[in-house]
């Protein structure tokens, strides 16, 4: 078959809302940052990956316990000694422009992720030939069994294996798509965004739910409830907290942690938990261009860092962060105390000074990107810039808004040139739950995103855990990975945050995870 040949003024909120029903439900969202780039193939950002989730859909989904099931797909049979997998789509896909979903479109969405992402790499590895043989059934013939095939599909973390329609998926990868046609429960009205202000949403009302098992995470129906959902960025987070309590806003998706007693003093005002998996901070160093392109600098640095110098500064109260974190999230298997003391022994800065100018430190400019409109991030940053000018190194912090950081973390030039040194930055714990998904242990140079390490070493034993069938062997391939990151040093772990989330108490049923708005309802 062939087809197709908030306050950024104070008068935001209360303007007009012309064409939308008294009855329509909306549900009001103050995001972690500015949505400035729209395509989750492009950059691995969170607020970007939230926004993709709600236009895109993917192939499987993953619930809380990280199983895998079908989202996108109706089942998959695997043949040919695990080698040939057939995935057949379900019924009434579309996409938000009318058009039918079709297997060459989301063939075309694979390679298109694959291309960027770390697990999507891998499994370019092992494909010999993705195919789509008819317009529901995606093929994969692959060069030995992977039985991980759907959780990398499914792989709710940044990069997202998002569908889009053909067009759109032969498009770039390495240039970020702003034409945003997804089949997901959520459309994006690109003709209310308003840059550094507001983002709109309107419910899908084609959409066609996964007809069974039980909403959890990115897995299940997606039901949306809730008809627009507006996406109002406030920097500010004394304006944020007072919207909050005024109900002028319904979710603030990362509150302030100083505002955390205000908040929950609040009855109109719920403050769950934080997810336990929480956000891993990390210190990420450019290994092409001086300083840290000599290992001997790297691992020197090592002996600085003190995770509860960091911790504190960005999460205040211990009961928000965790220290004596490795590369691995703390609560899921593969963490371990494997070469720990690199971090745990004490601290001495007087013999990291020396270090450092033992291993050639020649006062090279070291330039630290500082989001100024992210405020945990800032925290990280102004911690790093300090101990870098305690430890004798010459510092350039360059305070930027994040729209501006990501762009100028695709430099791989010489500071001179504008390129950067060092920065600091956030991981979802699920991002760093095993060597598939952790994408700062990966040692393949370019592909490996904005630091561009090499190790072979850690390339090799990645692949090892991926080739094991054995839970335990791959617990002692993993604790090996994390001593040969305290020796090639692809990045520094900080500390884990445990961050909160609030919203109103008239907004029910929220899953977990990150910030999903589908299966929520506003009473």
């Amino acid at each position: 078959m062939r087809r197709r040949g908030f306050l950024a003024t104070a008068g935001a909120l209360a303007a007009p809302r012309i064409g939308r029903g008294a009855s329509a439900s909306v549900l009001r969202f103050i995001p972690q940052s500015d949505l400035t780039i729209l395509d989750p193939i492009y950059t691995a950002a969170y607020v970007t990956r939230n926004h993709g989730m709600m236009v895109f859909d993917t192939l499987y989904g993953t619930d809380r316990e990280t199983r895998v099931s079908p989202q996108m797909v109706a089942g998959h049979t695997v043949s040919d000694d695990g080698r040939t997998w057939n995935l057949t789509l379900r019924d009434g896909l579309r996409w938000h422009d009318g058009q039918p979903v079709l297997a060459r479109d989301c063939v075309a969405s694979i390679r298109r992720w694959a291309a960027r992402d770390s697990f999507g790499q891998t499994v370019a590895g092992v494909t010999d030939e993705l195919s789509a043989p008819d317009d529901r059934t995606i093929r994969f013939r692959l060069k030995r069994p992977f039985p991980l095939l759907p959780a990398a599909l499914g792989k709710p973390g940044s990069s997202i294996c998002a569908m889009m329609p053909e067009r759109l998926a032969l498009t770039d990868p390495f240039k970020p798509i702003t034409e945003m046609v997804g089949s997901g429960p959520y459309r994006f009205k690109a003709d209310e965004r308003n840059v550094g202000s507001l983002s709109v949403y309107e419910r899908n009302a084609a959409y066609v739910p996964c007809p069974s098992g039980t909403a959890s995470f990115t897995a299940g129906p997606k039901v949306a409830h809730v008809d627009r959902v507006e996406w109002h960025v406030i920097p500010d987070v004394g304006t944020a907290a007072a919207a909050m309590q005024s109900g002028e806003m319904d979710w603030w998706e990362v509150p302030s942690f100083d505002l955390l007693p205000l908040l929950r003093r609040n009855a109109d005002l719920t403050v769950p938990a934080p997810d336990p998996m929480g956000f891993l901070a990390n210190m990420r160093l450019n290994h092409l261009q001086p300083p840290f392109n000599n290992p001997d600098i790297r691992r020197a640095l090592l002996g600085a860092i003190s995770q509860e110098d960091y911790m504190s500064a960005a999460a205040a109260d211990p009961a928000n962060w965790r220290g004596g974190v490795g590369v691995f999230c703390p609560t899921a298997p593969m963490a371990s105390d494997a070469g720990m003391q690199v971090l745990n022994s004490p601290r001495d800065l007087t013999a990291v000074k020396k270090a450092i100018a033992a291993a050639g430190y020649n006062n090279e400019r070291t330039v630290v990107l500082v989001p100024s409109d992210l405020p945990l991030l800032k925290a990280l940053g102004d911690v790093g810039v300090d101990l870098l000018q305690r430890i004798g190194m010459n510092v350039d912090p360059q305070y930027l808004d994040w729209g501006s950081t990501l762009q100028r973390l695709s430099k791989a030039d010489p500071v001179e040139q504008g390129g950067w040194s060092m920065f600091h930055t956030y991981w979802s714990g699920l991002d760093e739950y095993d060597p598939a998904v952790h994408t700062y242990l990966r040692g393949n140079g370019m592909p490996a995103g904005r630091g561009w390490p090499t190790s072979e070493k850690l390339e090799a034993l990645r692949n090892d855990w991926l080739s094991s069938p054995d839970p335990e062997e791959r617990k002692h391939i993993a604790a090996r990975m994390q001593e040969q990151a305290f020796i090639d040093v692809p990045f520094i772990p900080l500390g884990q945050i445990l961050q909160p989330t609030v919203f109103r108490r008239n907004v029910t049923d929220v899953l977990t995870g990150y910030a999903l708005f589908w299966n929520l309802k506003k009473g």
